[in-house]
């Protein structure tokens, strides 16, 4: 049963790092107000902690798990998406520090919003992590049916 538990929420948790992603890409972009731009910081946030739930849970995962660590050690799919998944940790860096640039000038200028220029580079990294999260459900789903 534990395993079960375990699957199902880190799952939900891998739809909901999906959803937050979406979320952020559909606000961040040319005439975005300074409300959505905080809201956006907020989603930041919550995608940061959401994707250390996925890896806490992936982590109970492969410990408590029916399939052990013998089956993940051994499986190339598996270290595919382990590194793909933290290609996408990486790709989210440069997005946050800009949210987090413009957190502080919404500080000194509440009605502050981002150029043009800022929103299309932080919309080109959420295009990045996208593409990454398929690699990491494609490399999960081979991983699901071929062991090493």
């Amino acid at each position: 049963m534990t395993d079960l538990i375990l699957a199902i929420l880190h799952h939900l948790l891998v739809f909901g790092l999906a959803a937050l992603l979406a979320m952020e890409a559909a606000l961040v972009r040319p005439g975005m107000t300074a409300a959505q731009a905080a809201f956006v910081s907020r989603l930041d946030a919550g995608y940061g902690m959401t994707a250390g739930l996925i890896l806490g849970v992936g982590i109970l995962r492969v410990w408590l798990g029916s399939k052990g660590w013998d089956y993940y050690a051994d499986n190339s799919w598996f270290w595919g998406k382990m590194i793909a998944f933290g290609a996408m940790g990486l790709m989210s860096i440069p997005p946050t520090l800009r949210i987090v640039t413009w957190g502080r000038a919404r500080r000194t200028d509440p009605a502050f919003v981002p150029d043009a220029a800022e929103i299309a580079r932080v919309r080109r990294w959420f295009g990045l992590q996208a593409l990454a999260l398929v690699v990491v459900l494609a490399f999960a789903a081979t991983m699901a049916r071929f062991a090493g």
